[in-house]
């Protein structure tokens, strides 16, 4: 399926039983309900969907019930965080042939590679698929930025077609823009600027709180793009406490504790990860049940499309 890279790409959990095992069947209501909600596409294996603690084997199960949930009414794109260039390589040809739409792909993992390295590293994986490729900038996470040079360099290829923006700072996609115009299509990688770039020309929105309230974040997104800013800002003030949970080591943790509280999904990680607890927890329990208790109505028009 083709991905346009335009409107809201959650970027879901991975869904495990109590025993650390894959819990698919989960997985794949969660995506449905986000589909049915309105969201543009879907993103598997990144880092709130636990990339790192996955075999690749299990991440091409996620992928396929992923596929599954989907059928074909959006597009899923696959996490691509490996940390040498053979396995990378290897990692997309494998998940081209279980059908994923494209991929999301960071720098190498683990070894922060210096610009040459990088340049190589993402051509090489670019150029062992066929699928369109999201370059997911997170220096704040990952140590590695990429600066507007490389992405000059970078529009070269045609397998580049778009940025997760997640460098924290708002001014950084309006260099891009003034820099490269409409080469790369832009999405907010973070959920508490995401309005605000949304409102500086951003296309989209990879987004983490999604995974608990589709809705909401749907309708934030589109009512910024007809424009209707005021009652875009009044949902998204809502939101934000909620929002603030997405920028924080414990994301998956604050994010599954969400869900598991909205209906969406459960609280199981995998170790070294563990649930919540203490003060910890009850901060966190606070922020949702308030988020919960002062839901907001969402504009009629919006509300019958959702």
């Amino acid at each position: 399926m083709k991905v346009t890279w335009n409107g809201v790409y959650p970027a879901v959990t991975t869904n495990f039983h109590e025993d650390e095992s894959l819990d698919l069947v989960t997985l794949k209501k969660n995506i449905d309900q986000q589909i049915t909600a309105g969201v543009d596409g879907i993103i598997v294996c990144g880092s709130l969907g636990e990339s790192g603690v996955l075999n690749i084997a299990e991440k091409q199960q996620v992928l396929g019930s992923a596929l599954e949930a989907a059928q074909g009414r959006v597009p899923v794109i696959i996490c691509l965080a490996e940390s040498t260039t053979r396995t990378a390589k290897e990692f997309a040809q494998e998940s081209q042939k279980t059908g994923a739409d494209g991929f999301m792909l960071l720098p190498p993992m683990r070894y922060a590679s210096d610009e040459r390295e990088t340049l190589t590293y993402l051509h090489k994986v670019a150029d062992s698929t066929d699928l369109p490729i999201m370059l997911y900038n997170n220096p704040l996470a990952y140590k590695t930025l990429i600066t507007i040079d490389m992405f000059k360099e970078l529009a070269q290829n045609p397998k580049f077609e778009s940025v997760k923006e997640s460098t924290g700072d708002i001014r950084y996609m309006t260099d891009m823009i003034n820099e490269l115009g409409d080469r790369f299509k832009i999405l907010s990688g973070v959920d508490n600027l995401a309005l605000e770039s949304l409102m500086m020309g951003a296309d989209g929105w990879v987004a983490g709180l999604v995974c608990a309230f589709p809705a909401e974040t749907v309708a934030i997104y589109r009512l910024a793009q007809e424009g209707r800013y005021k009652e875009a800002v009044e949902i998204y003030r809502w939101f934000y406490p909620l929002l603030h949970l997405d920028v924080s080591e414990k994301l998956v943790q604050n994010i599954k504790l969400a869900e598991a509280m909205t209906g969406m999904g459960t609280e199981h990680v995998r170790e070294p990860r563990l649930k919540l607890s203490g003060e910890e927890r009850e901060r966190v329990i606070k922020i949702i049940e308030t988020g919960l208790a002062n839901r907001p109505e969402l504009p009629s028009l919006l509300s019958e499309v959702l």
